[in-house]
């Protein structure tokens, strides 16, 4: 194969990604990342509220769903309104997911408009055969009936996409506490924001270690809820103070790392980060989950960064006691292939025991079907 060829091969064969921002949350947090000049995904922004949209959004389309429900004057908060007004576009929606393989999904829940578009617009992800990623924030803990609503929204979610990750506003405290109100509210944006983008980038972009869209598939799909920790550390020993802090500080109360479905890790710093920092990080987060095998990251130079290290850290299939136990995403078995082969044999050996008349060559055949199909 030539250069052209291959070239022309790796254009084609890059993911499609699409980042849906939904309601007023959803279109703030889709506005930073285009700020911040996402490369390699386009961004689709919806909301019920006009006036949002035109004055307060930047993306690549905006939406406005429910024009004849809302008449652009948003939901009043009703989920269920929210949901009626994202089914009146369900085909402008159907429409903009067309080839997409990856899909992000941003909102705030506990509202109306992305609360009851969400569940909408993932369902239209699922059916175009895309890797459905919901990235949500839910309100304060003394929100009480916005967080109820938020729950409901989570177990919805669950039945049409493959991961959530859930940032709760309330453990914001522990990032951004001592910042100004409106700067750390600011935080949960820019959190959901640069988990999108930092993704989208890898998996698009050529990184010192690259993560690309079949590992990212391994360890989302069908992850259920996902908890994200972001930690930062510079001088002696930076990348322990990195890892020990996005550990100790999820983002979303959680039982018990260790049981993790899956591990995520994204590993930044400046030149001057080094092959044994980058292994030490992925060690320490592996001594966390020692359950699971299934484990991607990447790692990207960032000359802003000198002197310091940042490490993201998602943990999927995890369980929230606020959120409880949900009903992941289903999809028929699929075969591993280092085990087609032995089944193959084995159902060719079943097949010859049911032609034979003699009982016991017939049970001798069996049990060696049955050795068969234990191979791997």
């Amino acid at each position: 194969m030539s250069r052209e060829d291959l070239l022309q091969k790796a254009k084609t064969s890059r993911p499609a990604v699409t980042v849906f921002g939904l309601g007023g949350a959803g279109c703030n947090i889709a506005t930073w990342i285009a700020d911040k000049k996402l490369t390699g995904g386009r961004i689709v922004a919806a909301n019920t509220d006009a006036n949002h949209l035109v004055s307060m959004t930047r993306a690549d389309k905006i939406m406005l769903l429910g024009e004849k429900l809302c008449k652009g004057h948003g939901c009043g908060g009703y989920a269920e309104r929210g949901a009626e007004a994202a089914k009146e576009n369900l085909a402008e929606i159907k429409q903009e997911l067309e080839g997409t393989n990856l899909l992000f999904l941003v909102a705030g829940l506990g509202g109306g408009s992305g609360t009851g578009a969400m569940p909408v617009v993932a369902a239209a992800g699922r059916e175009a055969g895309a890797l459905t990623i919901a990235c949500v924030t839910i309100p304060f803990t003394i929100e009480m009936s916005r967080r109820e609503k938020a729950r409901e929204a989570i177990r919805s979610l669950a039945e049409s996409c493959d991961s959530i990750v859930v940032i709760d506003n309330s453990k914001l405290r522990e990032v951004a506490g001592n910042l100004p109100l409106k700067d750390a509210l600011a935080v949960a944006n820019a959190l959901v924001g640069s988990f999108v983008k930092n993704l989208t980038d890898t998996i698009t972009q050529p990184s010192l270690v690259n993560l690309d869209y079949a590992d990212l598939r391994a360890v989302m799909e069908r992850g259920g809820i996902a908890s994200i920790g972001i930690g930062e550390g510079d001088g002696v020993n930076r990348v322990e103070k990195a890892v020990s802090q996005a550990l100790a500080t999820p983002l979303l109360d959680i039982t018990d790392i260790s049981s993790a479905y899956g591990v995520l890790i994204h590993i930044v710093g400046g030149e001057d980060m080094t092959l044994d920092e980058v292994a030490i990080a992925g060690e320490q987060i592996m001594d966390k989950v020692p359950n699971t095998k299934r484990v991607i990251w990447g790692a990207k130079v960032d000359q802003n960064l000198t002197g310091a290290v940042r490490v993201m850290a998602v943990l999927t299939g995890v369980t929230c006691p606020f959120i409880g136990e949900v009903t992941t995403r289903k999809e028929p078995a699929r075969i591993p292939k280092e085990v087609v082969k032995p089944l193959r044999e084995a159902m060719e050996q079943m097949a010859q025991a049911q032609e034979t008349d003699d009982k016991q060559s017939r049970m001798e055949i069996i049990k060696k079907a049955a050795v068969f199909s234990k191979e791997r």
